[in-house]
């Protein structure tokens, strides 16, 4: 049966929607070919698209890969609907807001360390779409290549409709719940938690508390897929059994709903006669997910050395050039620390990769967090061959310890780590919340060579 359509404000209604959330059913696997009927009977059997489909439904396929790709990376889904997506009027041009896209031409790229505090609060009346702030990225749109850093702060639930044509959306919360209702049904977010919408896929997102907000990676490359694991196994890092995928779920509403397309760096905007989240049944591979970052299957030393971060990618978008990503997302989750005569936290480090770290929740084993730290809603920027690594307190302490296993469980960071440089917007190279002095906390790092001749 049909999920129905809430208005989306009050307390009342935040209260609903977390009833909503927190009873909703899921599919598991990431990857996998899911099928999901609202309605018994709504979903063909036995082949994809029908003379007349079932209980009077359009069929239409969702397509996210080309349609020759190999069947490994092949990505489309079948959806059954009450009316076909092209039953629309025709969009026009809306305002960006503070959303931007590839090429980003506008600066000259950084090579200097920088961090950021939090995002300002929004305007009274700000919704997930509107709060969308874009950091910085790289590649182009029009290419397919390349990814975009935004961060979100909303106060207020969506009633339009949002697609992103331009790529995939990660969103990884920081304060506050989400409901995402997307054309394949529901997902229920919470900071710690992040979400893979696909390409294409139209969503609305819901507050289940006063605001929300993180950060939002836009990857225009290939699609998110479980990195290899190599000499791992079979096992360990993100199990693909432990994303959530949704159940079929349906809006039957009559009535003007504005859909916001994003399309080659645009907003494009049309009033629709009824909601575009009127999928009764689906199946198929190019589906949204849900995934608990805590449930990340932590690898790590158990004799001496600090491994390479890569140890800590949840997905990966791989480029043309093997093992070398347009996109990582790697997360540092709870993990125990037993690594002996070794120095635990992050090494200095340059890297040929540039990294976008964002905190969620505590802090991050190689900074100090704290007012004008490294605080959670915050980022950092650390372009390629920017040299960095732990701040001289972190370094300091960490040199002085007593190697005894250690938990880490009081913080939750990750890294959007990319093969080209991220070149800043204007708004973000000119923030107010762009921390002065960055570069300061690694003054003080002391000379404590000792020739023994």
């Amino acid at each position: 049966m049909s999920d129905g359509a809430t208005a989306r404000g009050s307390a009342t209604e935040r209260e609903e929607a977390r009833k909503i959330a927190e009873g909703m059913e899921h599919l598991s696997g990431f990857g996998n070919e899911h099928s999901s009927e609202a309605v018994p009977g709504a979903l063909p059997v036995g082949r994809n698209s029908p003379q007349r489909a079932p209980l009077g439904l359009y069929a239409e396929q969702l397509s996210g890969s080309a349609f020759t790709e190999p069947r490994a990376v092949n990505r489309r889904s079948w959806l059954y609907r009450i009316r076909p997506s092209a039953a629309h009027p025709a969009f026009t041009r809306t305002g960006n807001g503070a959303l931007r896209s590839a090429p980003f031409t506008q600066t000259v790229p950084d090579p200097n360390r920088l961090r950021w505090n939090p995002l300002p609060e929004p305007a009274e009346g700000t919704d997930f779409l509107a709060g969308l702030w874009t950091l910085g990225g790289n590649g182009d749109v029009t290419q397919r290549t390349g990814m975009a850093v935004h961060l979100y702060h909303a106060n207020a639930s969506m009633r339009r409709v949002f697609s992103d044509a331009d790529g995939e959306l990660l969103i990884v919360p920081e304060r506050g719940g989400l409901l995402l209702r997307t054309e394949f049904g529901l997902l229920h977010l919470e900071p710690g938690h992040i979400a893979l919408i696909p390409r294409g896929v139209r969503f609305r997102v819901e507050l289940l508390d006063e605001t929300a907000r993180g950060y939002v990676c836009e990857n225009y490359g290939a699609p998110f897929r479980l990195p290899d694991l190599g000499p791992i196994g079979a096992n360990g890092l993100a199990n693909a059994r432990d994303f959530r995928a949704p159940v079929a779920a349906y809006e039957d509403v009559e009535g003007p709903v504005e859909v916001v397309n994003k399309f080659c760096g645009t907003l494009w905007a049309a009033t629709y006669d009824h909601s575009p989240l009127d999928v009764v049944a689906w199946h198929g591979n190019h589906v949204p997910y849900a995934y608990d970052l805590r449930r990340f299957n932590v690898m790590g030393t158990i004799s001496y050395d600090h491994p390479d971060p890569s140890i800590f990618t949840v997905l990966t978008s791989p480029s043309d050039t093997p093992g070398l990503a347009g996109v990582d997302f790697v997360v540092f989750a709870p993990r125990w620390l037993v690594g002996e005569d070794t120095f635990r936290p992050p090494y200095f480090h340059r890297n040929v990769m540039s990294e976008y770290m964002g905190l969620i929740e505590g802090a991050y084993d190689a900074k100090t967090a704290g007012e004008g730290g490294f605080v959670p809603g915050g980022g950092s920027l650390h372009n390629m061959m920017s040299a960095h690594g732990p701040d001289r307190e972190t370094f300091d302490r960490a040199s002085a310890a007593e190697l005894k296993p250690q938990k880490i469980d009081d913080g939750l960071a990750f890294m959007f780590e990319t093969r080209w440089p991220v070149s800043l917007t204007p708004q973000a190279a000119r923030a107010e919340h762009l921390q002065q002095g960055y570069d300061d906390v690694w003054q003080g790092l002391e000379r404590h060579f000792r020739p023994l001749h």
